[in-house]
């Protein structure tokens, strides 16, 4: 028995050993990654009529190369999850280019989409290269949840949300407590490798000076219920739209060029492209000024018609995008503080879309900070609630379905 015990303790701390190179790689590979995509939005900025008229095209080229080169590569996320559930023993090595480059070329020519799915799969990837080298007992599925926290940490650099991220993102309403050590190991190493190498975190300081009082408690109640709204439609809409796209064009290559030529020619007439993208535009503009009442409508219809046609990227960033504009349009409604609200819809609309309640609260910590850990509770708590159980990820387990497995 004490054998065990102490065999236990030793399996816990090599794989946190591991976590250490694991996150080093991973930070640095997502260092590179992020910096070519901030120089390349800059680039489309500038120059819009250059490359957006051009997505259908490089929407057929990106389908060209998975096609003929990237074998099952193409599956992208669901390759983390089917790993993560046991279903599959492999994620190729070659999925790390592909989606790197893919989502490149998806931002450079006008998509909308985001960067975390990336991070994800590139710490996925990578972590599941080591485990190969060791039999300890579950250390493959441990060193995976290490390795998507270390992506998701090297992105954003929040690696106590991306720890808690990871661990609760497989299985709604489990919390792979064995990973813990390991996974906040490699999402620390991937925070500090990848802000040594040069790439920055968003942050913004709230000033705002809150008094509760029981119309604030009640009009959060109503925006944790709103907020968990829009991320249960982004996530549904998301899923539909890819069905539909499937359903009307069964050719891969004809569904990205019809849509891509049509999201090239809405995303030029409103407003040269301000939907393109990461929607860090939008971020930015939620805590200062610039917000339309219409903007996290259109950037969450941009950005489910892209990923439906099969353009590469994740969904998180634009999501922080539609939920920090939404807060804007619900803190004039209700008369609420603006960036205040902006920053609960940042948190809340992602918990939402996502289903995980810890990593929302966290990341609010971690980006606007500790004095509003209150707030962020009580509305991603509701917005959690109310999200209608829905996910982007459609492989995502519910605790509840592992019984009848």
């Amino acid at each position: 028995m004490l054998k065990k015990f102490v065999q236990s303790y030793l399996d816990v701390i090599l794989l946190t050993l591991i976590a250490v190179p694991i996150g080093a790689l991973v930070g640095l590979i997502d260092a590179g990654f992020g910096r070519v995509l901030l120089w390349i939005t800059e680039i489309r900025g500038e120059y819009p009529y250059w490359f957006i008229p051009f997505l259908g095209i490089i929407g057929v080229f990106i389908v060209w190369c998975y096609q003929t080169f990237g074998g099952e590569s193409m599956k992208g996320m669901a390759l983390v999850f089917e790993t993560g559930h046991g279903v599959r023993s492999d994620i190729p090595l070659r999925l790390i280019p592909f989606t790197i480059v893919g989502t490149w070329l998806t931002h450079l020519f006008g998509g909308s989409a985001g960067r975390e799915g990336v991070a994800i799969q590139i710490g996925a990837t990578v972590s599941h290269r080591f485990s190969k080298y060791f039999s300890r007992k579950n250390s493959g599925r441990i060193l995976l949840i290490a390795g998507m926290a270390a992506g998701f940490s090297g992105l954003f650099q929040t690696p106590v949300a991306a720890t808690f991220f990871a661990l609760e993102v497989l299985t709604v309403g489990v919390l792979e407590q064995e990973a813990i050590l390991p996974a906040l190991t490699g999402a620390y190493t991937a925070c500090y490798v990848s802000k040594w190498a040069g790439l920055e975190k968003f942050s913004f300081a709230l000033t705002d000076s809150i008094t509760v009082t029981s119309p604030l408690i009640l009009k959060l109640v109503l925006i944790g219920i709103l907020f968990g709204a829009a991320g249960g439609v982004f996530s549904l809409l998301l899923h539909k739209t890819k069905h539909l796209a499937v359903t009307l064009f069964k050719t891969p290559w004809i569904r990205i060029l019809v849509i891509g030529i049509f999201i090239s020619i809405t995303s030029l007439l409103c407003m040269s492209g301000r939907y393109s993208g990461l929607g860090t535009n939008l971020i930015s503009m939620s805590f200062s000024q610039g917000i339309k009442p219409w903007d996290f409508i259109l950037k969450l219809l941009f950005t489910t018609i892209t990923l439906s046609a099969g353009f590469q990227g994740g969904e998180v960033t634009p999501i922080f995008s539609i939920g920090s504009s939404f807060g804007i349009v619900l803190a004039s409604l209700l008369h609420l503080p603006p960036a205040f609200t902006a920053a609960l819809g940042y948190t809340a609309v992602f918990g939402s879309a996502t289903n995980t309640l810890i990593a929302p609260m966290i990341i609010g910590v971690e980006v606007f900070g500790l004095n509003y850990l209150p707030y962020f509770v009580i509305v991603c708590t509701l917005a959690y609630v109310f999200n209608g159980n829905l996910s982007i990820y459609p492989l995502q387990k519910v605790k509840a379905d592992n019984s009848n497995s």
